[in-house]
């Protein structure tokens, strides 16, 4: 009768299926001839002993002969378990092919060496003079089954290894030579298959294709010899004829071609034995959509001419892996210079920051916390960083052409360009986060990069690793990694520019202003220099802020070379620094605020606008730290202060400064608040308008609270928002249209003129602001600049009803009573509906409404204006939009009471209501509106200038994109969004316009 062991000291053991344990650890003793205490002596080696006895039973049912002599052995015995315990994907391999267990007898096990590999690979296929004496699926089998042996190999070296952690160098190495061999014997089934008639599709004779020259290059891992188990190994193909050949150029390339794509195939393609890797040729030029195999003169022009700065950042790691080893050499060589000058091209930093993302975008959401590789904190970022300071200092050290990361982080440390202590830090946590990756990947042979969620997983991967005897302590050490990569950018980029200007400790490097500057210029900053200068005076001498900003720098750097322009960003904050000084509420919000920090970088690195508010008003950088600080004050909250500054101030010309200073206040608020995302289209533009508003309100207040000191101005006064302002549309950069009225009350009309003309000249004085124009816009009333500036009531009334033009009761469509007496501001909106909604419009006015447009277009223009740039009266953009909605409430108004709005929008929404304009349509002319509204003003915020024409400077154009909340290298996109959308306005425009 058989023992049976406790359900404890079996989960003490390993095992998670406890039951089936007992029972099959006596089946595998017995198949075996072993003592079962023997065979439980040998489970603690095993990462998964469940897996591992599970793949030892399958093994001795289906090959007894080949399992039972290595199970006899003590060593052996351990390295078989180990091994299958690890991965079941070499269990499933040696059940296909049982005599390869052989490779696990060993008494001094070696890694191979790349001789060996490639040696062995080529005899597997019986390659002689570059040509396999087998084909086709024999071929490929033979091959893939001796890949997979050495990889057992490998593996069980690996897991026998002391220091797995400090071993990886030596697997990774391993398994690129591994690669190597396999593409080479690849290569070699292809040159026979190719050159033999009815093996395949192609043929062509055998000295053809032995003057065919093909070197398959080696990029990524592969190139930098540090490969995972299971990887996609990336490759470039190089063709060309033997020198001394009659070959033509196009048929060696054709040949090549075809060689290439049989290689591949070699490695991939399913077969009797599955495929061993993916061979990606995509890095090539052009890409998917380029040329498979090229020549060296075509690389190289391709390269000088049209290959963007992330394909140089790709070749960063390229060596000749198979094939032609001369060709292989001569492309790294003639590829070398262009890859260590390409920091210095234009749009490097962007490219980068493309790179970057092209990496992470398409990671499942649900994915991201347990990716190794992509994550925050993940692999890639270790490789982004130290690939990012070669090319930058690579320029001009030629030590640091390494190829490796960890060979390429000791460079950097032993020339100075960053610190011995994070070196040592960095590399060990990158080894880990490998370590971790291969073991996942060797466990089932497949590529993956996710941590396992459960909690099994985690535990076989603990015991796997060995870096951590449980589950929950992997996952610990797993997260205090990620956080300390995460901030590596900071710590090896950006933290040592300070130390080129400011004394910190002994520990850091100090690169000389040379090196910090090419650090500079490579993120980003234009005038490097001036940067330096910048952070010099701010991180300089032994204050408390000097201090905090020499621990806050090297963040906030990185924050500022990820906007759109670091240096105004940069200089911006040196002037608030310099304002605040020593405030005690700015130094604890930067020290203790991250997000508020962020805020503040990401605002002055966006906009001249903000920047140059922000320094007057040097205090509203409190509110970043608080969101609800930022949101649009209430209508209510802004009249109460205002009246409350009124009463404050003895003179008018005192209580207006205070006026202007509030609104430069609440404009700043939602400028800020607009660039960060805090607020809609439509909050900013009522915003902007209760803020506009409330100071015409205020002024008006001051200037008739002074009459009445002198016993008043005898008559009612109002101001009537026009355009924008009366549509609540307003944006940064939109002019202030207006119309005044007044009604005489107990003074005579020529008083009542005088007076209204008094208060206008005071309203125009008052409101004046050199640091935020307000732009008062008269030229919508009755006669444009001809016209009085002032009006009565009744003189309106007279002039709309003998001589209005078409244009002027169009214009009023937006007339909306904004400040001044109510009962004024009520008969006025009441004549302007008389006016703006006529029981009828005769034909002759429709066609009079078309005329103007087209005359607009025609006229208005400014000069050597690109029609299709112009956001204001451009095709398809706001002016479209505008006149066609207010042709439509010119005609319905009347009748379809919904369309007595202001606002475009609303009246849009109403025509399609009314069934007057389609739902379709209407969704097309409301996507341009917004769109030109948002560059409009994102043009004023960009460049703190009033511009009505969408940029065609790259610079100008990325910053507006990066304003419209588009990701970093946006500029062309922007450009190709904004004329797509205004080219299917237009077409809508004119089709309901014009009726074409």
């Amino acid at each position: 009768m058989r023992e049976t062991r406790s359900l404890t000291y079996l989960a003490r053991l390993g095992f998670a299926d406890l039951d089936w344990a007992d029972e099959q650890l006596h089946v595998v003793a017995t198949l075996a001839g072993l003592d079962v205490d023997d065979l439980i002596a040998a489970i603690p080696s095993a990462a998964d002993p469940d897996q591992a006895l599970g793949c030892l039973a399958h093994l001795l049912r289906r090959s007894p002969d080949h399992v039972a002599p290595i199970l006899a052995d003590e060593r052996y015995r351990l390295r078989l378990i180990r091994v299958l315990g690890a991965s079941k994907g070499l269990g499933d391999f040696f059940a296909r092919h049982p005599s390869e267990l052989d490779v696990l007898v060993d008494p001094r096990l070696q890694l191979p060496t790349a001789d060996d590999s490639r040696s062995a690979l080529l005899e597997s296929v019986g390659s002689v003079d570059g040509f396999a004496s087998a084909s086709g699926e024999q071929a490929w089998t033979a091959l893939r089954v001796r890949y997979r042996g050495l990889l057992a190999r490998v593996a069980a070296y690996d897991l026998e290894q002391a220091d797995p952690v400090t071993g990886l160098d030596r697997i990774a190495s391993a398994l690129a030579d591994l690669a190597a061999g396999a593409l080479e014997a690849s290569l070699s089934v292809a040159r026979t298959t190719l050159s033999t008639k009815g093996l395949g599709l192609w043929f062509f004779d055998h000295d053809s294709v032995s003057q065919t020259r093909l070197a398959i290059i080696g990029m990524g891992k592969a190139g930098a010899r540090e490969l995972n188990y299971v990887s996609d190994v990336d490759v470039i193909f190089v063709g060309e004829g033997e020198p001394d050949s009659e070959l033509p150029p196009e048929r060696s390339i054709e040949i090549a071609t075809r060689l290439a794509m049989l290689t591949m195939r070699g490695i991939y393609e399913s077969g009797l034995e599955p495929g061993l890797w993916e061979v990606d040729p995509n890095l090539r030029p052009e890409g998917k959509d380029g040329a498979l195999v090229r020549s060296l003169e075509s690389h190289v022009a391709y390269y000088d001419r049209w290959a963007k700065s992330w394909e140089f950042q790709a070749l960063l790691k390229a060596r000749p892996l198979a094939g032609d080893a001369e060709l292989g050499r001569q492309y790294v060589a003639a590829m070398a210079p262009r890859v260590w000058s390409s920091a210095s091209r234009e749009g490097f930093v962007e490219s980068a920051q493309k790179m970057r993302e092209r990496v992470t975008q398409h990671i499942p959401a649900d994915d991201v916390h347990y990716q190794i590789k992509l994550g925050p904190g993940g692999l890639r970022d270790i490789e982004f960083t130290v690939q990012l300071l070669q090319l930058v200092h690579g320029q001009n050290d030629d030590e640091i052409h390494q190829a490796g990361t960890i060979a390429a982080l000791t460079a950097l440390a032993d020339r100075g360009y960053i610190g011995r202590a994070e070196q040592v830090e960095f590399a060990e946590d990158y080894r880990i986060l490998r370590l971790l990756e291969h073991r996942l990947q060797l466990r089932f042979l497949k590529r993956t990069h996710l941590m396992p969620r459960d909690e099994l997983g985690q535990r076989v991967l603990a015991r796997a690793t060995d870096l951590e005897p449980s589950a929950a302590q992997l996952i610990e050490r797993w997260n205090g990694i990620k956080h300390r990569v995460r901030n590596l950018h900071v710590r090896l980029f950006y933290r040592p520019l300070l130390a080129a200007v400011a004394g910190l400790s002994a520990d850091d490097v100090a690169l000389t202003s040379q090196q910090a500057e090419a650090r500079l210029a490579a993120i980003g900053f234009i005038d490097p220099r001036g940067a330096l200068k910048h952070i010099e005076a701010m991180t300089s001498g032994v204050s408390r802020k000097a201090s905090i900003q020499r621990h806050l720098l090297p963040v906030m750097l990185q924050w500022f070379a990820d906007g759109a322009d670091p240096d105004y960003g940069l200089l911006a904050f040196r002037r608030l620094s310099d304002s605040l000084g020593d405030t005690y509420w700015f130094l604890r919000m930067l020290r203790d605020s991250s997000g508020a920090a962020a805020r503040l970088t990401h605002v002055l690195s966006a906009s001249r606008y903000v920047g140059q508010l922000l320094q007057g008003i040097p205090e509203a950088a409190a509110w970043l730290e608080n969101e609800e600080e930022l949101r649009p004050r209430p209508y209510a909250l802004l009249d109460e202060e205002m009246r409350a500054i009124i009463a404050r101030h003895d003179t008018p010309d005192a209580a207006a400064s205070a006026l202007r200073a509030a609104r430069r206040r609440e404009v700043l608020r939602l400028a800020i608040s607009s660039i960060l995302g805090i607020i809609t289209v439509d909050e900013l533009a009522h915003g902007l308008t209760d803020v506009t508003t409330v100071l015409l309100t205020g002024i008006v207040s001051v200037v008739r609270q002074s009459s009445a000191a002198q016993g008043g101005d005898g008559i009612e006064f109002a101001i009537i928002g026009m355009g924008r302002l009366g549509g609540r549309e307003v944006g940064f950069g939109s002019d202030t249209d207006v119309m005044y009225v007044y009604r005489p009350v107990s003074v005579e009309s020529e008083v009542a003129a005088a007076a209204a003309r008094a208060i206008v000249t005071e309203i125009k004085r008052l409101t004046e602001d050199h640091r935020l124009p307000l732009d008062i816009d008269i030229d919508l009333r009755p006669e444009g600049k001809n016209g009085a500036i002032v009006r009565s009531l009744d003189s309106y009334r007279a002039y709309y009803a003998r001589w209005s033009l078409t244009w002027e009761a169009q214009a009023l469509l937006r007339a909306r009573g904004l400040t001044g007496d109510e009962a004024l501001v009520r008969d006025f909106e009441q004549l302007a509906d008389t006016v703006r909604f006529p029981s009828e419009i005769a034909e002759k006015e429709v066609r009079e409404v078309k005329r103007i447009k087209a005359r607009v277009e025609n006229e208005r223009l400014p000069q050597g204006t690109d029609p299709l740039r112009h956001l204001k009266l451009g095709r398809g953009s706001l002016s479209d939009v505008e006149w066609l909605v207010q042709l439509t409430q010119l005609q319905w108004g009347s009748r379809v009471p919904s369309l007595r709005t202001t606002s475009t929008l609303e009246a849009l929404d109403a025509a399609v209501a009314a069934d007057l304009v389609s739902g379709t349509d209407a969704s097309v002319l409301r996507a341009a509106w917004v769109f030109a509204s948002r560059a409009r003003s994102a043009v004023t915020l960009w460049a703190n200038k009033n511009s009505d024409v969408l940029p065609s400077d790259r610079k100008a154009l990325e910053g507006i994109a990066r304003l419209l909340e588009y990701p970093p290298g946006s500029a062309t996109t922007l450009e190709e969004d904004y004329l797509g959308v205004t080219r299917r306005a237009r077409a809508v425009f004119e089709r309901l316009f014009y009726g074409s």
